[in-house]
């Protein structure tokens, strides 16, 4: 009996260095090649460009109090400052937080608290909403956050206070750090319970983004655009780290994600390789005057953060021109990825798995009952092992322990399915976790709220199928005695207190909720009569 479990090749060696230290060989490899361009800022600079405005910050960051291990905030939409400030935080060991741009006040002031920010870097604001107001209304409540830089405000003179700090002082910090410390700190509803830090360190994200690169085929010649959000793994990780690891250059096209401008950038950069969830792709190819964009120079790219629907890979293969295009799959707490198609796949697996076990990773799928190691082809836990794990969730030793086993395995709580050649296939979570274009969302976030509202006396949320985002967001609510509520007036109340994507887009009001004999909410019996 063949188990499913693989363990990816292991004849390249892990990198183990530090982030700056594999910035800084990059930048000696390829000094006069592009390293990032963003055009919405009319910004763009070469390797050399970019190694002095990030040496320029991290000095600032030693000058304005920072030492190694303090937890540096940075909350804004894909910007060039973004990337620098990635850079100049690894290079000093500060742990980089990484705070979802949509965040509304009360998730902003969870986030800050549970990882201790002391230092916080903010844009002013995003789609409409003011950062500052909201910064405003939670900052007595977040004792160690003591100092702000505004990007748009005050970015200059932040950069001009490194002139305070030696480089000699500076490189003094960066040699004292070492592969295995916390880098980064990024904000997740993991298997279980509300966001909580996934923890990761440099060795994690920087070999998970070389071997995706190298998976990828990827050079210094790679032109990538990443209109995924630097904030989620994805952007920061796989975007960004891949490219500096690679020496390739990192395209962002805009703030947040509009396929007509992604597809102008693609263009107008001649970029090679493009990123995005299924929903982008999906938004893209039905952009009008799509046929018009010239998208020859595309070759590859990775589609991943949800289930990736066949013909839509089909698509994009195919009208887009990125035959070589890779379906990645994994987590934030895994650094992302665990599996990964490749150019030499065979088509078929190309399109409809989520590929094979990275390089010095381990893939078992278990019963989730008994532990134990199913045969190939039949459904379990997707488990994953290796270097790629997160250190643990920040302050959080329970719930890494609740995730993390005692061998090592981190459990994923994906339903997968491993195929005779080692191929894998996503097929459910065992949990209640909703995946809305590559959003994760844990229902219990959302209940909570809807808890709080004085109309409400009950509220159930799960996930249903959505042809465009994978999955929508359903909540069920029984309101309170005497209480009227519609659908519109639960949006409006929504509205503002969590990030838009949380807010439910379908709504049952109802008299009372399917149960077991204990009481407890029979949710496959809610997901059931959604599908009627």
């Amino acid at each position: 009996m063949h188990l499913s479990y693989a363990r990816g090749h292991s004849d390249i060696p892990l990198l183990d260095e530090t982030i700056g230290t594999a910035l800084r060989r990059t930048v000696a490899r390829f000094p006069d090649r592009e390293a990032l361009v963003v055009p919405h800022q009319g910004y763009r600079a070469t390797y050399a460009e970019l190694w002095r405005e990030v040496d320029q910050a991290a000095r600032a960051l030693i000058a304005h109090g920072v030492r190694a291990g303090d937890r540096v905030g940075i909350w804004a939409p894909n910007r060039f400052e973004w990337v620098v400030v990635q850079y100049a935080t690894a290079r000093v060991g500060a742990i980089l937080v990484t705070i979802n741009p949509a965040y509304k006040a009360g998730e902003l002031r969870h986030a800050l608290n549970a990882a201790g920010v002391s230092l916080l870097v903010l844009a002013r604001g995003f789609r409409g909403t003011a950062y500052l107001p909201l910064l405003d209304e939670v900052r007595g409540a977040c004792p160690a956050l003591r100092e702000t830089i505004v990007l748009e405000d005050d970015w200059s003179r932040f950069l001009d206070d490194g002139d305070m700090v030696s480089e000699h002082e500076l490189v003094a910090r960066e040699f004292a750090l070492r592969p295995g410390d916390a880098i980064n700190i990024q904000y997740t509803s993991g298997t279980t319970g509300a966001p909580k830090g996934a923890t990761l360190s440099h060795r994690n994200i920087l070999n998970n983004a070389y071997f995706s690169g190298l998976r990828a085929g990827y050079s210094q010649h790679e032109r990538v655009c990443v209109p995924v959000p630097f904030y989620h793994c994805f952007g920061m990780v796989l975007g960004s780290l891949a490219c500096i690891a690679h020496g390739a250059c990192i395209v962002v096209p805009g703030e947040s994600f509009e396929p007509a401008t992604v597809l102008a950038t693609v263009e107008a950069e001649r970029c090679t390789a493009l990123y995005g969830v299924p929903t982008m792709f999906i938004a893209e190819l039905d952009e009008p005057g799509f046929d018009l964009y010239d998208l020859s120079s595309l070759r590859t790219g990775m589609m991943g953060g949800a289930p990736c629907p066949v013909e839509v890979m089909k698509a994009v293969r195919s009208r887009m021109h990125m035959g070589e295009v890779a379906i990645v799959c994994g987590m934030t707490e895994t650094a992302p990825l665990s599996t990964q198609t490749t150019p030499d796949d065979p088509v078929d697996k190309r399109v409809s798995t989520v590929g094979r076990v990275h390089p010095h990773v381990e893939l078992k799928v278990v019963d989730p009952e008994t532990g134990e190691t199913v045969p190939r082809g039949v459904a379990g836990e997707q488990c994953t092992r290796g270097y790629s794990v997160m250190l643990g969730y920040w302050d959080d030793p329970e719930a890494t322990r609740r995730a993390i086993d005692e061998d090592g395995w981190m459990h994923t709580g994906d339903l997968a399915v491993m195929d005779d050649d080692g191929y894998l296939s996503i097929v459910g979570r065992i949990k209640d976790m909703i995946i809305r274009g590559g959003e994760n969302i844990y229902p219990r976030e959302i209940e909570e709220f809807l808890h709080a509202l004085p109309a409400v006396a009950d509220a159930h949320v799960i996930g249903v199928p959505s042809e465009r985002y994978g999955e929508e967001v359903m909540a069920w609510v029984k309101p309170a005695a005497g209480a009227s509520v519609s659908a519109a007036d639960l949006v409006a109340a929504c509205r503002g207190r969590i990030a838009s994507f949380k807010i439910p887009a379908h709504w049952r009001i109802v008299e009372s909720f399917p149960m077991t004999v204990t009481g407890k909410i029979q949710k496959f019996r809610l997901r059931e009569l959604a599908a009627g």
